[in-house]
């Protein structure tokens, strides 16, 4: 799911000027061209590899760093009725109940983003994939139960 919506969003920032451009540089963020790009590549690559579950851990850290960036940036200032960005279409246009409503999918961007970088992709990503691949057997199993690895020397002989 967080995969998928930022993939689309960087492409959206693409496409729609005001949605990349344009609003970085409403909200007041440093060289908004540059950074609409940065961001939007970023949302497009990483969105891809969450998807796939490729490097998900390592992925989930700007994603959650981008949307700590995202909240703080855009509803303080619906919060305090000061925001350069147009209000919301439908009441409550201010305050903390228009926060609540417009943070709802940064909100679960963030909590899933951070999920994925505690808990891993899961056993059908392409991370655990290469993991079974390419790890012998008594470091799979240690990986997978998410103990610590014993050094190489430590681990038992394999038998021929």
């Amino acid at each position: 799911m967080a995969g998928g919506v930022f993939f689309w969003e960087g492409i959206l920032k693409f496409v729609y000027t005001n949605q990349g451009v344009g609003r970085f540089t409403k909200i007041g963020i440093p060289f908004p061209h540059e950074t609409a790009i940065f961001v939007a590549v970023l949302e497009i690559a990483g969105g891809l590899l969450l998807i796939s579950g490729l490097a998900t851990r390592l992925i989930a850290i700007p994603f959650v760093v981008e949307m700590i960036v995202a909240i703080l940036s855009t509803k303080i200032a619906l919060f305090l009725g000061t925001s350069p960005l147009p209000f919301p279409p439908a009441l409550p246009k201010v305050g903390i109940w228009a926060v609540l409503h417009e943070i709802r999918s940064d909100y679960a961007q963030i909590m899933t983003t951070a999920f994925l970088l505690i808990n891993g992709p899961g056993k059908w990503s392409l991370d655990a994939l290469l993991l079974r691949r390419f790890k012998p057997a008594g470091q799979l199993q240690a990986a997978q139960s998410g103990k610590p690895l014993r050094a190489a020397s430590a681990l038992p002989a394999a038998a021929d």
